[in-house]
């Protein structure tokens, strides 16, 4: 490892991996893979790309439900068991849905202020060996709790905002179908082919080399025949919880289904972000500058709003207007609020802007919490390399009001080449 840490400054991503993501059921292609194994594949492909773990000074990663699996540190343990040496400390956070991308900020702002030269970054989640609400937080378990801060659930959070917000069924319905046609459009174009990592079989089962929840011939007539997914959870009380916050409503519409939420799933990513210096003596490729970051917090019932307000925070420090971003990537917490980010920053995809998700989303590939924000900024990176973009903005709004983006910049033709 490096011990001639150098002045504060410019954190960059060198590379980016994650695994495919299986559906967070006991039949689900990555069930029978540990969180910490999911990691270590990635560790292992990272070396295979070139990363010395001589070199590298932590491991950063997110997860949002740190118990059972995912408890003890799993950042530490991975690193033990890939054999990247003793000297690797690992550190986990926990931004609840927003973790991965947390994991990366919190690596970044640590290269910038000249405390390592190189950490790898990133999340991981196994939902379907840890479940959502496995750690029993008081946020969720304790009666008391939820009733002070209105902790409801998040797919009745989203109806909540769709209700507030007007939009209708059909609108939602379009949406979903649209990030389905993506996903798999970009999935048979091999645009994740350099980043994604198959699990290969062994003599425990199959291995997997897609996100599984894909589901290419979807349609918005095809998700009008679902039933409402939330509806249940509302009659049961969180209705009434929400409704007391809410004064003007007289009513909640329960709009959202399976098509129009994101697919629980397992999966893992990482990011190696480093110095310049760092980067180039290791033999890394500079990808990406990460330009800032930014967690916000807001109203916790209608909670998933954050993550919108974290881009705009973050454009307004860089002076960039929406229109100045090649790609949005923004965690698909429901339809309603991704239709409400295009909505109030201009991009219109019916009339052909395809800035916004434009290889679909977690509604489409699922969502491993811990991992979902780590995926994001890779995938960015990924997209504007694809369309030699500039800008880009990936983004995650959580439970409980909370929000995180991170603005990367990828360097002009004139950087690239004296790069």
């Amino acid at each position: 490892m490096t011990s001639d840490h150098t002045a504060p400054g410019e954190a960059w991503i060198f590379d980016y991996v994650r695994t495919p993501r299986g559906k967070a059921s006991k039949t689900g292609g990555l069930h029978g893979v540990s969180s910490i194994d999911l990691v270590i594949h990635l560790m292992n492909s990272l070396v295979e790309r070139g990363l010395d773990p001589r070199e590298v000074a932590d491991v950063v990663l997110g997860s949002a439900s740190q118990v059972n699996d995912q408890g003890g540190n799993p950042a530490r343990v991975a690193a033990l068991r890939a054999g990247w040496g003793a000297h690797v400390p690992g550190l986990m956070v926990n931004r609840f849905c927003a973790s991965g991308i947390d994991a990366v900020a919190v690596a970044a702002a640590r290269v910038k202020a000249g405390d390592a030269d190189l950490i790898v970054a990133g999340g991981v989640e196994s939902v379907s060996r840890v479940p959502m609400f496995a750690d029993r937080g008081p946020l969720w378990a304790d009666p008391a709790t939820v009733a002070e801060i209105g902790s409801i659930h998040m797919g009745v959070a989203a109806d909540l905002n769709a209700t507030l917000d007007g939009l209708d069924r059909e609108t939602l319905d379009a949406y979903g179908a649209l990030s389905q046609q993506r996903a798999a459009a970009a999935w048979a174009d091999g645009r994740f082919d350099q980043s994604v990592v198959p699990l290969p079989d062994t003599a425990d089962g199959p291995g997997l080399a897609r996100d599984e929840h894909v589901r290419a011939g979807t349609t918005a007539e095809s998700l009008a025949q679902l039933a409402p997914a939330f509806s249940g959870l509302g009659a049961d009380g969180q209705d009434a919880l929400a409704l007391t916050r809410f004064a003007e409503l007289d009513a909640i519409d329960h709009l959202h289904t399976v098509g129009t939420s994101p697919g629980m799933a397992d999966g893992a990513a990482l990011l190696v972000i480093g110095t310049l210096d760092a980067g180039l003596r290791a033999g890394l490729r500079p990808r990406a500058r990460v330009h800032s970051s930014v967690s916000m917090a807001g109203d916790p019932v209608r909670m998933l709003t954050v993550g919108q307000d974290a881009v705009c925070e973050s454009l307004r420090r860089a002076e960039l207007s929406p229109s100045e971003v090649d790609v949005f990537e923004f965690a698909e917490a429901f339809a309603a609020l991704c239709v409400r980010f295009q909505r109030d920053l201009g991009i219109d995809a019916e009339a052909g802007d395809d800035r916004f998700n434009p290889n679909g989303g977690t509604m489409a590939m699922g969502h491993a919490f811990g991992a979902t924000g780590a995926i994001m900024i890779g995938g960015c990176v990924d997209e504007l390399e694809r369309r030699d973009g500039r800008w880009g903005v990936a983004a995650v709004s959580g439970a409980a009001g909370l929000g995180s983006a991170v603005l990367v910049e990828r360097p002009n033709g004139t950087a690239r080449a004296a790069i």
